[in-house]
C-alpha cells in the first residue's frame, strides 16, 4: 500500500523498466512502486518478488484499475506506446513515458490532447536535461558565454549495434519504431530545442548500413529497414546552423559530443565511454581564442546519489520533476508537449529523407492547435 503522501506507481515494461525505472522510482522521495506489468504473468510475478512490489499483472486494464495506482511508467517498445498510453490516460492516470513518444507526431499530439482532457500530468524521460554537466552547459549558454552562436555540432557515434551478428529485434524495424533516429535522435532533438531554441527547417539523410541481421529464432538472415546512421542539418529560428551525426554502428566511435562555437567563445561537452551514455561527461570552454580549459561543474548540480547504471540518477531527477507537476497540477518542461516536438522533428526527418529536400518545421503551438 502507498503512504498518504507518496504517489503510487505501476511500472509497465520490464526490460528498461526493471533496469532503470524500478530503482529510480523506488529511490525517489515522492513515489512508491506498487505494481508491475508484463504480458507474461509469471514474469511479472518474478520481477515483483525480486523488487518487493505488491502487485503483478499481465493486463494493462488490471494495472490501471488498482486503487493504489496514480501514475504509470511506460517503457515498452515504441510500437506499443500509443495504444497503451491511451488506456493509461483515459483511466485518469499520470504518465511517465520513455522516448520515442510514439510512432508519429499525430499520435503524440493525440496523447497530449488526452492528457489535457483528463487533467493528468505526462512527461518524457528526457534525461540529458538533468545531467549535471548538461545543466551547467545550459546555464553558461543562457549567460551568453559563447556570445552569438555561429555553429553547433553534435556527434553521437557509438558501436552498440556495429556487430552485424547482433540478432534482429524490433530495433531493426522502422514499422515497430526501431532505428537510431528514435533511440538517439529523439533525445538530440529535445536537447537542441532546450539548449538552443526551436528549429526553422531541417534536412536529413537516414542510412541503414547493416541491412540484414540473424533471426533470433531461426538464425537465418532477416531484413533490416530501420536506420542505424543519421546525418542531419538543422537551421534554428535564430539562424544558427546545427550539424548532427548519429550512428549506433560506429566501431570505436568517439562517443557523444556537443560543440558550440560563437563570436565570443566556445563550449565543448563530451564523453567517450559509449557503454554508459550518462556518466563521464566533461565540459570545456574557451573565450577570445584562448585554449580550451576544463570547466568545473558546481557541487549543487551534482547527483546526491549515483548508481552503477548511469541512467538511474538522471531518471530519478525526471521523476522528481514529474512528481512536482502532479503535486502542483502545473505542466512544466519537459512534459508531453516536448515529446510531441521531438516526435514532430523525427517525422519531418523521415519526410526530408524520402523527398531528399529541406523541410520547414511548423511552430509547435501551431501544430498543437
Amino acid at each position: 500500500m502507498t503512504s498518504d503522501t507518496s504517489i503510487g506507481i505501476a511500472v509497465v515494461g520490464t526490460g528498461f523498466g526493471q533496469k532503470v525505472h524500478i530503482p529510480a522510482f523506488q529511490d525517489a522521495a515522492a513515489t512508491e512502486v506498487v505494481a508491475v506489468y508484463n504480458r507474461d504473468r509469471s514474469k511479472a510475478q518474478q520481477v515483483a518478488a525480486a523488487h518487493q512490489i505488491d502487485n503483478a499483472a499481465d493486463s494493462l486494464e488490471e494495472i490501471v484499475s488498482l486503487p493504489g495506482v496514480q501514475g504509470v511508467s511506460l517503457s515498452t517498445p515504441p510500437f506499443l506506446h500509443y495504444e497503451m498510453a491511451q488506456k493509461i490516460l483515459k483511466a485518469g492516470k499520470h504518465l511517465f513515458l520513455e522516448k520515442p513518444t510514439t510512432l508519429t507526431a499525430s499520435e503524440a499530439k493525440s496523447l497530449h490532447v488526452l492528457a489535457q482532457q483528463h487533467q493528468v500530468q505526462a512527461t518524457l524521460n528526457f534525461e540529458f536535461r538533468f545531467v549535471p554537466a548538461w545543466m551547467h552547459l545550459k546555464h553558461l549558454l543562457d549567460q551568453t558565454y559563447v556570445g552569438q552562436t555561429r555553429l553547433i555540432k553534435v556527434d553521437w557515434l557509438v558501436g552498440g549495434r556495429a556487430d552485424p551478428q547482433r540478432p534482429w529485434s524490433w530495433h531493426a524495424s522502422k514499422e515497430l519504431g526501431g532505428g537510431s533516429l528514435g533511440a538517439l535522435g529523439s533525445h538530440t532533438f529535445d536537447y537542441i530545442a532546450w539548449l538552443f531554441g526551436s528549429v526553422k527547417r531541417l534536412s536529413a539523410q537516414l542510412i541503414t548500413s547493416i541491412q540484414q541481421r540473424p533471426d533470433p529464432q531461426t538464425g537465418r538472415a532477416k531484413s533490416v529497414d530501420a536506420d542505424d546512421t543519421c546525418v542531419l542539418m538543422l537551421e534554428l529560428m535564430s539562424g544558427t546552423i546545427c550539424q548532427v551525426n548519429i550512428s549506433a554502428t560506429a566501431y570505436a566511435g568517439r562517443g557523444h559530443w556537443v560543440e558550440v562555437y560563437g563570436d565570443r567563445g566556445t563550449l565543448v561537452l563530451g564523453m567517450n565511454t559509449p557503454n554508459d551514455y550518462v556518466h563521464g561527461f566533461e565540459l570545456q570552454g574557451s573565450q577570445s581564442g584562448a585554449p580550451l580549459e576544463t570547466i568545473e561543474i558546481p557541487d549543487f548540480l551534482e547527483f546526491q546519489q549515483t548508481y552503477d547504471d548511469g541512467r538511474i540518477a538522471p531518471t530519478k531527477r525526471v521523476i522528481d520533476h514529474w512528481a512536482e507537476m502532479i503535486q502542483t497540477g502545473k505542466e512544466t518542461a519537459p512534459s508531453l508537449r516536448e515529446g510531441v516536438y521531438s516526435q514532430l522533428l523525427m517525422d519531418l526527418a523521415h519526410q526530408s529523407h524520402q523527398q531528399q529536400c529541406w523541410v520547414d518545421v511548423p511552430v509547435l503551438e501551431t501544430f498543437l492547435a
